[in-house]
């Protein structure tokens, strides 16, 4: 079966989830990070080269502030508890967004947690936190303008390939496949640059829910299409 090199997913659904049992949303957010490591292991047993989780947006940092501190402590203990897993899977892992505003506690773990896993070389797993696609293109942006300034870069210079190396997931292929969970149809302000030729499927289940079953309902799905990318197919081509 085909697989996506990258598979990219927006985890959406916990505080409904939640909300549906007449628990708090942290409740839900709980659940959703312990669903996370089973879809994680599960990427990483299929051979998916890269796997990118949105596990907090920029904006979500206008939550309320016990919500957001539940969600970077979660985090953090996430991260010190698996490490080792991650160790012993070989999974390679990586945080994209902007990282000045995560807490110094916070940051120090995923930076450590980067080091120790840095040659590993199975899973490229990557924690998309604190992150905006529209943030990201206007610092790139800001950094082209600023080296055309400096007379670093010329503006003939400025091409597709060298405004991408400019973007934080410069070192990571675009994304092949989208999944978002809880039936929402957008993409939130992820990865809008990478995603101009991504496949999507929109599931209804929400993240808690979402099971290695519904992942692989995803995958036949993504597995099916005719991935074209502007130009024809085969056959297309032959009745030319």
């Amino acid at each position: 079966m085909s697989l996506p090199k990258h598979l990219a997913i927006i985890m959406d659904g916990n505080g409904r989830w939640a909300q549906q049992r007449h628990r708090p949303r942290t409740y839900g957010h709980i659940k959703g990070t312990r669903n996370a490591k089973k879809i994680i292991q599960s990427c990483a047993r299929r051979g998916i080269q890269y796997l990118t989780l949105y596990a907090f947006s920029s904006e979500n940092w206008l939550r309320p502030p016990t919500e957001v501190l539940l969600l970077m402590n979660l985090l953090r203990r996430y991260l010190a508890r698996e490490v080792d897993n991650l160790m012993k899977e070989n999974i390679r892992f990586h945080v994209i967004g902007d990282r000045r505003k995560l807490p110094p506690d916070v940051l120090k773990t995923v930076e450590q947690v980067e080091l120790d896993t840095a040659n590993n070389t199975g899973l490229n797993l990557i924690f998309a936190v604190s992150y905006g696609s529209r943030q990201e293109i206007t610092s790139a942006v800001r950094q082209v303008a600023e080296e055309v300034a400096r007379g670093t870069l010329q503006p003939h210079e400025i091409t597709e390939s060298a405004f991408h190396a400019r973007l934080e997931t410069a070192l990571l292929p675009d994304p092949d496949f989208i999944i978002r969970t809880s039936g929402e149809y957008r993409l939130s302000n992820f990865l809008l640059w990478q995603a101009a030729y991504s496949e999507f499927y929109f599931s209804p289940v929400l993240w808690p829910d979402f099971t290695e079953q519904d992942l692989q309902k995803a995958l036949d799905s993504y597995a099916s299409r005719d991935r074209r990318f502007g130009a024809l197919n085969k056959n297309e081509s032959a009745r030319l």
